[in-house]
């Protein structure tokens, strides 16, 4: 028998809550405490209090006298809510055709669909917008060269394609495992009494997933208007509040108004992120008493057909993206003259660029260990040894992620652009701007490390959650400190979290750009800002080679990190069904 839901029950449920015990706080565990929340301080609470305490400062606050009464500001502040909310759109649609294909339709390929709907994870997240102005632009290889269409791909058109596309696999790899989890006894008994596939999708399977289309349509919507390198790539006239501030602190040297425009782009950005957590955290969810009483049966009729044919279209667009990049790289003019090159990669891996490589490399190497571990560590001190103040380290663990990464880059650069004196002594030196501290190389790796922070929290959030809290009592029990616990019995159990934190971190540090491009100095070359430069010069070939390189790059070292890490113990035993045993 098949149960649903609920909120409140929970006698059956599996959630596994921690005993909550006062106890005396371990002395490395307080460490820990404080180590965590230090950096966290450092790296995101101290760049946006700069960031508020300039914006509302007393000669700030006109400004928003004059954005609120001003209609260009205000339709700067439209275009970002209408770009949020078609992206939030249009991405969750597109991952539920990819989720639905794989679950419910009875057609081959599919496991290429699915590696095909992964490829934007691993990719620079404005790859897509160079590749669509060369094949769908003004005189674009598809756009004009076949069709004879002048199309004019910038603007917020584009800009919902070319981020749609980019950030649709949030969206998919979510729907997907909610579509997998459905009873589909619950189809099989509408299909017992007549119901057709269209009205089984339409009147059963779409209410069930509804509240799993909300959470990856806000984090869409957040994506999308914190987004930076797309709007400065492709989006032409179409002015957002992330590309406003940007261009207010490198163009007008307006500091006052970068902070302005940040603190009415954090409102949005931080309501619907929150909102999100909130959605997600409501404990609505399915509960299957008994045996599993149904199978499901994949949709093998004609109507299967169309819905293939949409999800095939959507992965030849994105193939032939990523073919660009890949052939626009050893091509002298891709489309124009197609004759085969290789100097665009010797430029960028033995020429001028190779000190970005090189650079953005050995950054990305010093914060993806940071990373990983210290989301792990608040992960488990919010989990098993925090109480009143889980939450607040748990907010501040997720602020890299939550305030967009423009906002966080002009904060660090109002908090630790200026040395800092205490009376005449020298308290803290600059570390933003070529005559910082390693030319600015500390803050890049500390702006790397808190972006990336929240990727393996909520993943080791998550694991924590399903992992006994007893396991780990019983070391306590028999003398092991908390730390030995956490080294000898959490962390081999929750390894798989460590893996995805330390892969996502790797990924996140060599793509961003949103941050780093306020960073960067003469003496610290990053890829993705020499991608957005050679971009922005027309030299689309020097573009795709980095795009190129810097996919290669982490599909490397997404390996590697495998390779260190492992993939962790089995937590699960597989067990063989009766109707297998059959």
């Amino acid at each position: 028998m098949n149960t649903m839901l609920s909120d409140r029950e929970p006698s059956t449920s599996t959630e596994v809550t921690a005993p909550r015990r006062r106890r005396r706080t371990d002395l490395g565990v307080r460490v820990l405490i404080t180590s965590v929340a230090l950096l966290v301080t450092i790296g995101a609470v101290v760049p946006l209090v700069a960031v508020l305490a300039t914006a509302f400062a007393p000669d700030a606050l006109p400004r928003y006298a004059e954005f609120f009464t001003s209609w260009v500001d205000l339709a700067v502040l439209r275009n970002t809510l209408v770009l949020g909310a078609l992206v939030g759109l249009c991405g969750t649609a597109l991952g539920f055709l990819f989720a639905f294909v794989q679950a419910r339709l009875d057609v081959p390929g599919k496991k290429i669909l699915h590696v095909i709907a992964l490829i934007p994870i691993v990719s620079p997240p404005f790859a897509i917008a160079t590749a669509t102005v060369v094949l769908y632009g003004r005189r674009g290889v598809i756009s004009n060269g076949v069709f004879g269409v002048e199309y004019d791909i910038y603007g917020l058109d584009g800009l919902v394609f070319v981020l749609s596309l980019s950030l649709f696999p949030v969206a998919y790899l979510g729907l997907l495992g909610m579509l997998r989890g459905l009873d589909p006894a619950l189809e099989e008994a509408a299909m017992n009494l007549g119901a057709s596939p269209w009205r089984i999708l339409r009147t059963l399977i779409l209410p069930l997933v509804a509240p799993g289309l909300v959470a990856p349509f806000l984090l869409l919507f957040v994506e999308a208007i914190a987004d930076l390198a797309n709007p400065l790539v492709l989006g032409g006239d179409y002015t957002v509040l992330a590309s406003r501030a940007y261009l207010a602190v490198t163009g007008e040297y307006d500091i006052t108004g970068a902070a302005v425009y940040c603190v009415i782009l954090l409102v949005p950005s931080l309501a619907m992120y929150f909102g999100q957590r909130r959605w997600m955290n409501r404990k609505v969810r399915t509960t299957i008493t008994g045996r599993p009483s149904g199978s499901v049966h994949l949709i093998t009729g004609w109507a299967r057909w169309p819905i293939y044919g949409l999800a095939l279209l959507a992965a030849a667009v994105i193939l032939s993206l990523y073919g660009t990049v890949i052939v626009g790289s050893v091509t002298r003019v891709f489309g124009v003259d197609n004759t085969f090159t290789l100097d665009y990669l010797k430029e960028v891996v033995a020429g001028v660029g190779v000190e970005a490589v090189l650079d953005t490399l050995r950054f990305a190497a010093i914060a993806t260990p940071v990373a990983g571990l210290v989301g792990l560590v608040i992960a488990w001190l919010v989990v098993r040894h925090l109480e009143r103040t889980a939450w607040l380290l748990d907010l501040g663990g997720t602020l890299g992620v939550a305030v967009p990464g423009t906002v966080l880059g002009i904060g660090f650069v109002l908090a630790y652009r200026p040395d800092r004196w205490i009376g005449p002594v020298h308290a803290v030196p600059s570390l933003v701007g070529g005559s910082a501290i390693a030319g600015g190389a500390v803050a890049i790796v500390l702006a790397y490390i808190v972006r990336s922070i929240p990727a393996g929290q909520r993943t080791a959030v998550g694991a924590l959650t399903q992992l006994h809290p007893y396991i780990e009592q019983a070391s306590t029990d028999l003398g092991a400190k908390p730390l030995q616990t956490f080294r000898r019995v959490t962390l081999p159990l929750i390894r798989p979290a460590l893996l995805t934190g330390l892969s996502y971190s790797f990924a996140r540090s060599m793509t961003s750009v949103s941050t780093i491009v306020l960073l960067v100095t003469p003496e610290t070359k990053i890829i993705t800002s020499q991608v957005l430069s050679a971009a922005g010069t027309g030299r689309y070939g020097v573009a795709f080679a980095y795009c190129t390189v810097l996919t290669a790059l982490v599909l490397t070292g997404f390996g590697l990190i495998r390779v260190l890490v492992g993939t962790g113990a089995a937590l699960q035993r597989t067990t063989t069904s009766e109707r297998q045993k059959s």
